[in-house]
């Protein structure tokens, strides 16, 4: 956790939230692995998405997903750039706004 928010700091990126799933887990008397969802943005990439394709706007910001898996390992997750093409069919020369997000994930897990 410490090393993706020095990355997205570094990057000039800025945290919209921190869901901490085991933490609200806890409060309710239940028991899961380690998991927190980051939610991030950079409104200049995310708003021509948002122009060219609207119901991306369900997928933005980007969002990574930690959790610890039951062999102790933290997995990282996250929607690929092309998938979020794909699904919300935005011109393809808009990639190179969410692309960053691959080398994010990447960064975070050497």
């Amino acid at each position: 956790m410490a090393r993706l928010m020095s990355i997205l700091e570094a990057k000039a990126l800025s945290v919209a939230a921190i869901v901490d799933h085991s933490g609200d887990a806890a409060k309710v008397g239940l028991s899961m692995p380690p998991t927190k969802l980051v939610i991030f943005q950079n409104p200049k990439a995310g708003t021509p998405l948002m122009l060219a394709a609207p119901s991306i706007a369900i997928d933005l910001p980007l969002k990574v997903l930690l959790s610890e898996g039951d062999d102790s390992k933290v997995w990282v997750t996250y929607n690929s750039p092309e998938y979020l093409q794909a699904r919300h069919n935005f011109p393809p020369d808009l990639l190179k706004n969410i692309a960053a997000i691959k080398a994010i994930c990447e960064e975070t897990v050497r």
